[in-house]
């Protein structure tokens, strides 16, 4: 596509590094450059944030996800400087094949990653394996294209217009950051709740390819060659045809993987304001399952157990006012409503959509026995830690945290000194508080961690895990899909401001199915067996899970 050219005399300017040829005024097209670095600047970033928020869905922990993606990126982007240097004096063809090959990687690299995750699932390995090593791939290439964009930008604005370097530098920069700022706030907050990230991702290379290749094709065609504006003809027309052909493709690539994910048995999926919410079986005999940005929250197989050993240690004692952090499936507050001397239950969810689904839902409302429709449980939508910093004091008698795992980024501050601090203040002096910590054999460090940050915020702990008794028990919620893989416990922690809890039963009420006193008390010795000590505390400013 870029032709060589022969070498200049000594001591002269070669003509390709001469004015630009171009069809309009030097102003108009240095103002329809920098427009261009604009557009390619937004592109750039959004590709980026894709790249992080699919591996962060994908993969889990937002921070290390982030932390790879965009330190290899910016690794790349000075390397493709550096390497962009030897094509300056080619910099209109070389600017366009560029912008080509961008918008071909960025727009595919959704679909390819998702594909990856859906039909190998080996996301849940070490870094070797190949789906991680596609995630840098994709880092590095993105990265070394966009770098490549900044020196042959500057090659062509030069050529249109010379004047000092530190004013063309500043004009360049300036576009690229406003197009960053663009970029970043229309990923968010229009193009993933308008089209989501594969479509997203496509609609941004097609834009991409559009913008690159008019600005070469259009303002610089003069200084191409005839085979390089055929070359780059051909090359835009068959970047957009692949990413137009993937556009019309995507809801059925979507499904497919979504089965190849979740199984055939998908009865609904949906993307709420906060996260994917898939819910199969519940028909035909077939369990329940409830899944949250591709983590197993809830599978009908097991949720009774897991759900009563949450809430019935805890209603050991008095009950009348009960507050619920999570649990906006309902089952939680299904067993604490067998408690008839319940007065009022609180419930705090920060997904409306999971509320909703489960009041509409015939086979979740089903299963959490229609709980929305008690006149004694009150809904709130929002995030619990603000929630609890403007709760009541000593309002409630127990306090129950059915949230998502400790390992998961975006719940760490929901296992924090100052968050469990924030509910000791909610609660009434001989209150109790329950927290579901993780598994326990898997992960004692995590469990025992947030134990030690329990007791660090003055409060006493009784911790106890459920361990599986049948062959098909796969521990959760937020477990992986895979058996192999699947923990095997669940662990909680009992705490109280008062007295030490004791891990005990109220026989007057409704006995649960799966728990028993001895039971119960063996579990606790079995959670006592794992302690790791010299743990340090969690907290917002340095978070150790």
């Amino acid at each position: 596509m870029i032709e060589p050219h022969a070498p200049a005399p000594p001591g002269t300017t070669p003509p390709w590094a001469g004015p630009a040829r171009l069809p309009v005024r030097p102003g108009i097209g240095r103002f329809l450059v920098l427009a261009g670095v604009f557009v390619c600047a937004a592109c750039g970033l959004v590709y980026e944030l894709e790249l992080v928020a699919l591996a962060t869905y994908l993969i889990g922990d937002s921070v290390t996800q982030a932390s790879v993606v965009l330190s290899v990126m910016v690794f790349a982007m000075g390397i493709g400087s550096l390497l962009a240097k030897r094509l300056r004096w080619h910099a209109a063809a070389a600017f366009g094949a560029i912008e080509a090959a961008l918008a071909l990687v960025g727009g595919c690299s959704a679909m390819a990653l998702y594909a990856v995750f859906a039909w190998t699932g080996d996301w849940g390995g070490a870094w070797a394996n190949g789906s991680r090593c596609l995630l840098v791939a994709f880092s590095l290439a993105i990265g070394l294209l966009i770098g490549a964009e900044v020196p042959l930008l500057m090659e062509l604005i030069q050529r249109i217009r010379r004047q000092d370097a530190g004013g063309a530098v500043a004009d360049l920069f300036a576009a690229d950051y406003v197009g960053a700022l663009v970029g970043g706030l229309a990923f968010p907050f229009l193009l993933l709740p308008l089209l989501g990230q594969l479509t997203g991702a496509l609609i941004t290379g097609t834009v991409n390819a559009i913008v690159g290749g008019a600005l070469v094709l259009g303002l610089f065609r003069r200084d191409l060659s005839c085979r390089a504006r055929c070359l780059l003809v051909i090359a835009n027309l068959t970047v957009l045809g692949i990413l137009a052909a993937a556009a019309v493709l995507v809801d059925d690539f979507e499904r497919a993987a979504r089965q190849a994910v979740y199984g055939n048995d998908v009865r609904v999926a949906l993307q709420t304001d906060v996260q994917e919410v898939v819910l199969t079986g519940g028909t035909r005999g077939r369990p329940l399952d409830l899944f949250l940005d591709g983590r197993l929250r809830i599978s009908g197989r097991d949720e009774r157990r897991y759900h009563e050993a949450l809430v019935h240690p805890a209603m050991y004692g008095e009950h009348a006012r009960v507050l619920i952090l999570g649990g906006g499936d309902g089952l939680a507050a299904r067993e604490v409503l067998r408690h008839p001397d319940v007065h009022h239950v609180d419930l705090v969810e920060l997904d409306a959509g999971v509320v909703r689904l489960a009041r509409e839902d015939p086979a979740l409302a089903g299963l959490n026995g229609h709980v929305y429709d008690d006149p004694r449980v009150q809904v709130t939508t929002g995030d619990a830690f603000s929630w609890l910093r403007g709760a009541p004091r000593g309002a409630y008698d127990v306090v129950i945290a059915d949230l998502p795992d400790p390992g998961i980024t975006a719940s760490t501050k929901l296992y924090s000194q100052e968050f469990y601090g924030l509910a000791r203040r909610a609660l009434t002096p001989t209150g109790r508080l329950v927290v579901h910590a993780g598994p326990v054999a898997t992960r004692p460090r995590v469990f025992w961690t947030v134990d030690t940050t329990i007791r660090a915020a003055g409060l006493r702990t009784a911790p106890y895990c459920v361990r599986g008794r049948d062959a098909g028990f796969a521990a959760g919620p937020d477990r992986t899909t895979e058996a192999s893989r699947a923990p095997q416990d669940w662990g909680f922690v009992l705490a109280s401001a008062g007295a030490r809890p004791a891990l005990r039963l109220d026989t007057r009420e409704p006995t649960p199915r799966t728990l028993t006193e001895a039971g119960l008390a063996a579990d606790g010795r079995a959670a006592q067996r794992t302690r790791v000590g010299g743990l340090a505390v969690s907290t917002l400013v340095h978070p150790r899970y």
